[in-house]
């Protein structure tokens, strides 16, 4: 059961990353992307429909993990408390920048607006990237299981790290590089004209940063943490990963450049996916490692709840995941096609 429930929660956080990562990517790009009122309007109706249930797969992530994984739940969310918090006040004026820009018919205050929406936008994915990073180098766990990280030490991975250092550093540029080229694919599926050919430029000139990025984070993770192959030598097939990862970052550029867009934005869903897939791998059975002593690693083993909760659980699981699946199939169809400014609502 603790595979099935290891794969169940990372499938939700790859879920979460694909979906929530456009929206986060088109507000990285909004003030810079969007030339006029009219394109900013088509900009933030783009994810309209789908932002807000797009960040239910985080809060149904983090609900997973309490119930399949309690000593991991409670060790993170008390190890990174300053950093949710951050997290959690982010999220917020996201939410209030895309609802509140269209309700006050002043310039002025769609400025602030559209501000706050890029500024949260980049923030999230850089904490993200960074929050990711700092579980594959690890923490330092003491005997029950919890830590305390200040916000950077020396900036060197090591026996007590901070939550700052130059490898999660690059994991929150990774992250804010990737999902805005994510972002810009997906403004070039949703829209005509001048703002789609905008997008693909981003998207296309972000794509050389995106590869240069990736090339360096698969040796600096394995610098981090040496152990980082070991699954992937056990089992060699696992070695397919950074192959898709490369395909995907080729099959980005080469349909963007022709003008596919739906295949370029399918090409960085692919990207994301394996990416979080391939750090996946490495790091099982562990949870959360330890950077002081692999004794200490939280691992799916010391974590997991008993097994009838987890028996009873995959029931409701598997009964709350096909009502919410069914919910995004309804919405993606009902809002499917081109975004444009004029009408009501939220313009498809």
């Amino acid at each position: 059961m603790g595979f099935i429930w290891f794969w169940l929660v990372a499938s939700m956080i790859v879920t979460y990353v694909l979906l929530d990562g456009f929206d986060l990517g088109v507000g990285i790009l909004h003030p810079f992307i969007a030339k006029t009122e009219e394109e900013r309007t088509i900009s933030v109706r783009s994810i309209g429909p789908v932002w807000d249930g797009n960040e239910v797969w985080l809060i149904a992530g983090g609900g997973t993990l309490y119930f399949a994984f309690p000593l991991l739940y409670a060790s993170a969310f008390s190890g990174f408390y300053l950093a949710l918090m951050v997290v959690l006040w982010l999220l917020i004026i996201r939410g209030v920048s895309i609802e509140l820009r269209s309700q006050i018919p002043m310039a002025v205050w769609r400025t602030f607006f559209d501000g706050m929406f890029c500024f949260s936008s980049a923030l999230l994915a850089i904490f993200f990237g960074a929050a990711l990073a700092n579980v594959i180098r690890g923490v330092p766990l003491n005997s029950e299981g919890y830590f305390f990280l200040p916000l950077w030490t020396n900036w060197l991975p090591g026996v007590d790290p901070g939550i700052l250092d130059w490898y999660t550093v690059l994991g929150g540029v990774i992250a804010l590089v990737a999902l805005a080229a994510h972002g810009a694919l997906y403004l070039a599926v949703k829209t005509e004209g001048n703002l789609q050919a905008r997008a693909r430029m981003v998207a296309q000139r972000g794509w050389a940063a995106l590869a240069a990025l990736t090339l360096i984070s698969l040796p600096a993770s394995m610098l981090v943490r040496k152990d980082m192959l070991n699954n992937y030598r056990a089992f060699p097939l696992a070695f397919a990963i950074p192959v898709i990862v490369l395909l995907a970052l080729g099959g980005m550029i080469f349909f963007s450049r022709k003008g596919e867009d739906r295949k370029a934005f399918a090409s960085s869903c692919v990207y994301l996916a394996i990416m979080l897939v391939g750090a996946a791998v490495g790091l099982y059975p562990r949870l959360l490692p330890s950077s002081n002593d692999p004794a200490m690693d939280i691992t799916v083993a010391n974590a997991i709840s008993g097994p009838h909760t987890l028996q009873v659980g995959l029931i409701w699981w598997l009964l709350g995941i096909s009502l919410a699946l069914i919910y995004f199939v309804f919405v993606y169809r009902m809002f499917r096609g081109k975004v444009s400014a004029g009408g009501e609502g939220y313009g498809h």
